[in-house]
């Protein structure tokens, strides 16, 4: 394992290297991996910015997120119902959100995502489609998977979505299917890893639920 000093600086680093980002607004604090991305930042999009450059670093096991977004005052505050407004117009302009089957609700500046939709990419891109929109505080996405197929889901499938990646190491990981729930324990090398065994997973017909236990593991 890193120690917590050469790890926070990878992260601060790996912060600054974002031009979106500037240093000064995140504070990284680091225990055993544990990485805690404290702060406030401008937009809900830097937020999400500093997030996803933590977890590309070597050695981040977990990351805490305790970002506040707080817009300036030059901006003209915008009230919720301009906000849910611009979010579904967001939304419709995304080929991959069939944005005519969720519900949204803006609560000072939270955005609220509701309903049902066929696959967790529907689900990801609904999320991702507003995250650059002013006013935005954060996003709850309580979108539900209900996939059209009735077939039941076959653990050699998942398998093999894994060993055709050639970013996984399946022998690591292993799949147990409950009905149409997929649980996934084992061990990772990073948390994109993780998140990309969790992806593959969600592209199985018929999956309505994923646990995704997999543990980051870094050999140095």
């Amino acid at each position: 394992m890193r120690n917590n000093a050469d790890l926070q600086k990878d992260v601060q680093d790996a912060i600054k290297w974002e031009p979106l980002l500037h240093a000064a607004e995140v504070g990284v604090t680091v225990d055993n991996g544990v990485v805690t991305l404290t702060g406030s930042v401008n937009s809900y999009a830097k937020k999400i910015e500093a997030e996803n450059a933590t977890k590309n670093v070597v050695g981040v096991k977990a990351i805490v997120e305790k970002i506040d977004v707080k817009y300036p005052n030059s901006f003209a505050k915008k009230d919720d119902n301009e906000i849910a407004t611009d979010v579904l117009n967001a939304m419709r302009w995304d080929a991959m959100v069939p944005h005519e089957d969720l519900k949204v609700k803006v609560e000072n500046g939270w955005v609220n995502l509701d309903d049902e939709l066929h696959w967790n990419f529907q689900k990801d891109a609904a999320k991702n489609s507003i995250k650059n929109l002013t006013g935005v505080m954060g996003v709850i996405n309580n979108i539900k998977i209900q996939p059209t197929t009735k077939d039941s889901i076959e653990k050699k499938d998942v398998e093999q979505g894994f060993k055709r990646s050639w970013t996984l190491d399946s022998d690591n990981i292993n799949v147990n299917v409950d009905g149409r729930k997929v649980t996934l324990n084992g061990t990772v090398g990073s948390i994109y890893q993780k998140e990309e065994a969790g992806r593959i997973a969600w592209n199985t017909p018929g999956i309505w639920d994923l646990d995704n236990l997999l543990k980051v593991h870094y050999a140095f």
